[in-house]
């Protein structure tokens, strides 16, 4: 998926390049600060979708929203909460309140996904044979792939339909489901402690009732999976 960002300020324009830079199935073509240049930048490009801010010099993003023509969808962005309604009878598929959340964003691209009806991509398989230390996830791109060490990996959350990974330094995003993972990782290393979260038990430093930290994290320990988790602890008692 392709999208163009438009706003007249530029570390709003950033922090959308950011966010857009750790999802693996989109991509920003271009950017400019200028709404007449967006217009040139859509004729070039013809994305999948534009992020708009409202509040901007010559043509305003709801001006220019009526001049995006085909299959390229709107995300408004902007810090006045009154422009909302009017986003929406445009046929706007989102509207971004700013500051903008990361997880409000990846809502947004979601929304985008199932409007274009963009199916499902899996990672790599078979990451679980007793030989593999490591894997490959899919990141950004057609054929880009981040290897990934099972070792490095401190625990995954599930946001929507995108996975991140936890890992020794860094945070991975990948477009799958906490089930896939769940599915193919080892289970004697690795264990789902809440509908949201699985942790490497060796990166488990301690635990309580309703909770599990990994290194300085603390992470919620989900009722219907308290009993599996505990045996699994259990297992490496003394």
């Amino acid at each position: 998926m392709t999208c163009i960002i438009v706003d007249d300020e530029p570390p709003a324009i950033r922090i959308l390049q950011k966010y857009v830079a750790q999802l693996p199935d989109i991509t920003c073509v271009a950017s400019t600060t200028k709404s007449i240049e967006a217009l040139q930048l859509f004729q070039e490009h013809e994305p999948d979708v534009i992020f708009l801010d409202i509040q901007m010099p010559d043509l305003t993003g709801i001006q220019l929203s009526k001049l995006v023509k085909g299959k390229t969808k709107i995300v408004f962005t902007t810090a006045y909460a009154q422009f909302a309604v009017e986003g929406f009878e445009l046929n706007a598929v989102d509207y971004l309140l700013k500051p903008i959340a990361f997880n409000r964003f990846i809502d947004a691209v979601e929304k985008v996904k199932n409007s274009l009806a963009i199916p499902h991509e899996t990672t790599a398989k078979n990451i679980t044979a007793p030989e593999t230390d490591y894997f490959f996830i899919k990141t950004d791109g057609k054929n880009r792939f981040k290897k990934v060490m099972l070792n490095d990996i401190l625990y995954l959350e599930s946001i929507k339909n995108y996975v991140v990974l936890h890992v020794e330094g860094e945070q991975i995003v990948t477009y799958n489901t906490l089930k896939y993972f769940e599915e193919n990782l080892p289970e004697h290393l690795f264990a789902k402690i809440h509908k949201s979260y699985i942790v490497a038990l060796r990166k488990v430093t301690h635990t309580d009732t309703n909770e599990v930290w990994v290194q300085q994290q603390c992470l919620p320990l989900g009722d219907t999976h308290k009993v599996a988790f505990f045996e699994k602890i259990n297992q490496k008692k003394l």
